[in-house]
């Protein structure tokens, strides 16, 4: 029988080491004390003292500022979706016209998704103003990281059969692309984009908070203001629409996977 634990290797304890390592100058650089987090909790409970009852007095500007959110989000991901199919088919190794091809694409996949949307979004509000432009062209290119991703790997995993048959036939590669992989593809995309849109409504609202138009930029300037009964009708109003859009995504994904 195998030792239960193996000793580890000199690799593995350097590796261990480093974590450690990096683990306690977080906690240190953080300067946890006692005095600090208990503070924070009756900070919080100060927030919430003077956050009820939510004011309801301007939730008709709010809900106006939610539906621009989500048509920001809508908008954003739209385009960044059908942006990302033929991305994925030149990153992806059975589909693209050459690795060279491939290897560039990744690699610039790679780069727009390890950038965070917050930083694409100060970049687009300097290039463009500020104002829902700036955030639909932020989640345009966060969703072609997202997406392009995991279209890519889902194409690299379907069955060859299908492909090989239609070649053999004597398809044109645009014919094998839509009459094989595509149609093998296309319930993974829509999980995926159904994914993408769960997730750039949540973004969105972060999104205002840099002046990238959207709810957050009403939830800064209450905030701010220290208006905090209007900051928690602000995350009602927020926090119901993310629920509303998830449980519609997810009675869609049973349906299509």
């Amino acid at each position: 029988m195998p030792a239960r634990f193996k000793r580890p290797s000199i690799i593995t304890w350097i590796s261990m080491v480093i974590f450690l390592a990096f683990f306690m100058h977080g906690l240190y650089i953080a300067d946890i004390t006692v005095e600090r987090a208990f503070g924070g909790i009756v900070n919080v409970g100060h927030f919430v003292y003077n956050a009820f009852p939510p004011d309801i007095t301007r939730i008709g500007h709010a809900s106006k500022a939610m539906f621009e959110t989500f048509e920001m989000a809508l908008v954003g991901t739209t385009i960044g979706v059908i942006m990302s199919v033929p991305i994925a088919l030149l990153a992806s190794s059975n589909t693209t016209p050459h690795s060279l091809v491939s290897s560039v694409t990744r690699g610039l996949v790679s780069m727009v998704r390890t950038i965070p949307d917050l930083i694409w979004a100060l970049i687009f509000v300097i290039s463009v103003g500020l104002g829902p432009f700036a955030g639909i062209l932020t989640i345009m290119v966060d969703t072609v990281g997202f997406c392009g991703r995991f279209f890519s790997e889902r194409i690299e995993e379907i069955d060859s059969g299908p492909v090989e048959a239609l070649e053999a036939t004597g398809g044109s590669g645009v014919g094998v692309i839509v009459g094989s992989v595509i149609p093998a593809a296309f319930p993974s995309f829509v999980a995926t984009s159904l994914y993408a849109v769960e997730k750039s409504i949540r973004s969105a609202v972060v999104l205002g908070l840099v002046g990238a138009g959207g709810i957050g930029v009403e939830l800064s300037t209450a905030m701010q203001l220290r208006r905090f009964n209007e900051a928690l009708m602000i995350i009602l109003v927020i926090l119901v629409v993310v629920i509303f859009v998830e449980q519609i995504s997810s009675n869609i994904r049973k349906k299509v996977i």
